[in-house]
């Protein structure tokens, strides 16, 4: 057997019984265990592990003919008359040593509170140290700090839920906030003491403050792991881990500073664009309000539209500094120098609105572009407008990628790879900002910029062109055409320095909703210049929550029981769908609950497993007009969820909505679904860690996607009855994603709301596609998907941009694009 596989992930005593040890690793498929302690054999139990973390699963995709094992060894009483403990694996005629521990190490964990420390580090800029990590004990467990002193240190210590934790330890009726948190000024302190207390038991660790002495430990660690590795599996073992550690390791994020040179037009390409003659040439007019901007920032702005490979264009420039304006000699002589400059001056100061709108009264192009006094455009900016709508002439509205520079325009940054038009996105962010061009004809329809909007009058103005001009004719370019100029009063860096811009955006989000018709309520998100809407409705229609379970009634009566005591909106039935269970007291368990809550019901599917399938079944007991395909082994965490999801369900446009799940260890299990991720579809920003916005903050944006999962999805009955159901073709896999791509092929929107939470603690019903009957399925299921879906597989989602990687869910850079 290839050994460098087979190891151990975790060891710990039970809770209970200080005799029995614990493991968890991997193992060889068809081999039993063998313990033995000094020679002599001691009683072992082997048996598949039943808890298996995100992590885990996400690192044994590759493992073949291994399993995944929980081992517990019974250790006799006075444990200091023994030496070592070995545990072998064999099949009978031979056996391979799996693990081996010192008796002394054994006795010193024995009985006492079990941590794990999964964070320690020293941010030395900000004097602080963190540390993370989670604990458990048979009973209430103190954590708090002590210095060098022994004197206790006055710092809160949080505690979280870590179901994951719970999970691994069932064997005990653990706390529920198993994990800690907790962040402190360093000081002079060298070291501090982390001490669990059980009251009849007490475990310390020693923390080293010094970044010297963390980095010391960590390589201590490694020796000790490595040392111990080769001792168990020999020296070909170990550099066979070594190098499959190194070539399996993803490469980091590639830098912007190192991609974007890549990226930029050639010297010869940007002639070339000088050279393209379009048959449609429209005249841009660039309009840009100034106020009192410093000369070397309006010179390179001014010098940027001189460089433009498109010269079919004006730049129109409306001074709003008032009489004596500083920049009354550069704007004569810059308009010397070009014919295409354009200026207007003003004897009293003006607002941004009426400056903007005076620059745009000037223009006579047929499209107007916007842009700031003090930014840049790309040389390629305009070319790369023309050019889209040479491709497309039923373009009203465009906008482009962007990036930040340094004041001194010499380092670009935080690059803002955009999506597609998204409606919701836009919402709850202005991210389309810059660079935004539209037809002319449309500002005379929808009027121009409005001062009770300043501070947001682009974002209130791209409101009033995109709902004129309709989602199919706003097109995104994805490269990054405008440099963003950030300084201390820019909210681009300095958000704090504007909040009255942020009201006004607010005030944008909800006329916006006056106008469609659409009443809501907005506010700030959870960082400014976010926003969170939240919808009024007028009655509280029935929602249908199908779930199917198969066995698992501990699942099943933890998703039920959150719901009927978390959730505050009330209207809603059970439809629960039996799927061939074979344990009496899960029929036992439905006879209870029918008996016990009136809004549940279960139905009987008698076919084979087909999860498409099993939900059309249920769908079809329905009553309600609005369904939620909901797993069994999920729990809402907030009461308002349901009404979340319902918001923006009820919409007439939308057609799904999804949700915001986490894995049990509190890392993101679906934060919205790309097409493309792991060749055909994937999750977003998977195994990120609660409490992380993600790229853009787009894990706490409510936003469309292509695809939610279905695991909690929220369907409108029309809409699923307008695509037909799921597709029963697809039994097991990309069924969810399909069925979102058909609501989108009837003109539906779907959506992923962060504002709906619930843990998901993995399908355990159907088990792991390691048979090759399994396999087989899940082959001809991507065939079928990519023979129903090859336009979006080959053009890539509009909701990603093209820029960013496939390769991971993190929104990082592409290599190679």
């Amino acid at each position: 057997m290839s050994r460098e596989i087979y190891e151990v992930k975790r060891e710990r005593f039970h809770l209970t019984d200080r005799n029995l040890y614990l493991l968890e690793g991997t193992w060889p498929k068809g081999y039993e265990a063998e313990a033995v302690l000094d020679g002599k054999k001691v009683a072992v139990e082997a048996k598949p592990q039943e808890y298996v973390s995100a992590m885990d699963r996400f690192q044994d995709m590759q493992m073949t003919s291994g399993m995944r094992i929980q081992i517990q060894v019974t250790l006799p009483a006075h444990l200091e008359r023994y030496k070592k403990l070995t545990i072998y694996s064999t099949d009978g005629s031979s056996r391979q040593k799996w693990f081996s521990v010192s008796a002394g190490q054994l006795q010193r964990k024995q009985g006492k509170p079990q941590y794990y420390l999964e964070e320690a580090a020293v941010d030395r800029k900000a004097g602080t140290c963190r540390l993370r990590g989670w604990a458990v004990y048979q009973k209430p467990l103190s954590i708090y700090l002590e210095d060098e002193n022994k004197k206790r240190l006055a710092v809160q210590v949080q505690r979280t839920k870590r179901p994951d934790v719970q999970a691994q330890h069932r064997e005990a009726q653990v706390e529920d906030n198993t994990g800690f948190y907790v962040e402190f000024p360093c000081g002079n302190n060298p070291y501090i003491y982390l001490i669990f207390d059980g009251k009849s038991a007490k475990t310390i660790r020693k923390i080293h403050l010094k970044p010297s002495r963390l980095m010391e430990e960590k390589l201590v660690k490694y020796y000790h792991k490595g040392t111990r590795y080769l001792k168990m599996h020999g020296a070909g073992a170990l550099l066979q881990k070594v190098v499959r550690k190194a070539t399996n390791q993803e490469p980091g994020p590639i830098p912007y500073e190192k991609w974007l040179p890549k990226h930029v037009p050639t010297p010869g390409q940007l002639e070339m664009q000088r050279k393209t003659q379009f048959e449609y040439s429209p005249k841009i007019s660039v309009v840009v309000p100034l106020y009192k901007t410093p000369e070397k920032y309006l010179k390179q702005m001014i010098d940027s539209l001189k460089g433009q490979t498109y010269e079919n264009w004006e730049l129109c420039l409306s001074d709003g500094s008032g009489s004596g304006s500083p920049l009354k000699n550069m704007l004569e002589a810059c308009q010397k120098e070009d014919g295409r400059i354009k200026i207007c001056s003003h004897d009293m100061p003006m607002q941004i609105s009426e400056n903007t709108n005076a620059a745009i009264q000037m223009a006579e192009g047929e499209l107007i572009a916007f842009a700031d006094h003090d930014d840049v455009l790309t040389p390629d900016a305009l070319f790369e407008c023309v050019r889209a709508l040479n491709r497309r002439d039923d373009i009203s509205v465009l906008y482009s990628d962007e990036d930040k520079m340094t004041m001194d325009g010499n380092k670009f940054f935080q690059p803002h790879f955009k999506p597609d038009f998204n409606i919701d996105l836009l919402c709850t962010v202005n991210y389309i900002c810059h660079l935004f061009v539209v037809r002319k004809e449309i500002i005379e329809q929808v009027g121009m910029l409005r001062k009770e909007f300043d501070g947001a009058q682009d974002y209130d103005f791209i409101f009033r062109c995109v709902e004129y001009a309709g989602r199919e004719k706003i097109y995104h370019i994805p490269k990054v055409l405008y440099h963003w100029r950030c300084h201390e009063d820019s909210t681009a860096e300095n958000p704090e320095s504007k909040k009255y811009a942020f009201e006004a955006g607010k005030n944008a989000i909800l006329a916006h909703y006056d106008r469609i018709g659409v009443k809501a309520r907005v506010e700030n998100g959870e960082y400014l210049g976010l926003y969170r809407t939240h919808y009024l409705r007028e009655y509280d229609p029935l929602i249908s929550i199908i779930i199917p379970n198969k066995d698992h009634i501990d699942d099943l009566e933890r998703c039920i029981r959150a719901i009927e005591e978390k959730s505050s909106y009330r209207n809603y039935e059970y439809i629960i769908v039996e799927n061939n269970s074979t344990e009496q007291t899960t029929f036992s368990y439905y006879q209870k609950l029918e008996k016990e809550n009136p809004k549940a019901h279960v139905v009987y599917w008698e076919g084979m497993f087909n999860y498409s399938a099993i939900n059309n079944f249920g769908i079809s007991h329905a009553k309600g007009d609005y369904l939620l395909l909901l797993n069994n082994d999920t729990e809402i965490i907030n009461s308002d969820c349901l009404e979340e999801l319902l918001g923006y369900c009820m919409r007439s446009d939308v057609g799904a909505v999804g949700a915001r799940l986490y894995y049990e260890d509190e890392t993101i299990q679906h934060a919205g679904v790309v097409i493309g991720f792991g060749g055909i579809a994937g999750h977003c920003f998977v195994q990120q860690k609660r409490g992380e916005s993600g790229y853009c903050h787009r894990i706490i944006c409510a936003q469309d996607y292509s695809a939610v999962t279905a695991a909690c999805m929220m369907v409108k009955r029309e809409a699923y009855d307008a695509a037909g159901g799921l597709s029963e073709e697809l039994e097991v896999a990309f069924n969810d994603i399909d069925f979102c791509l058909k609501l989108q092929k009837e003109g539906y929107l779907i959506v992923y709301n962060p504002y709906a939470e619930l843990y998901h603690y993995e399908s355990k019903s159907r088990g792991l596609d390691d048979t090759p009957e399994k396999v087989a399925r899940f082959a001809k299921e991507i065939e079928t998907f990519e023979k129903r879906w090859p336009e979006i597989l080959k053009n890539g989602d509009p909701y990603y941009n093209p820029n960013l990687t496939l390769e991971s869910q993190d929104f990082s850079l592409r290599r190679n694009g």
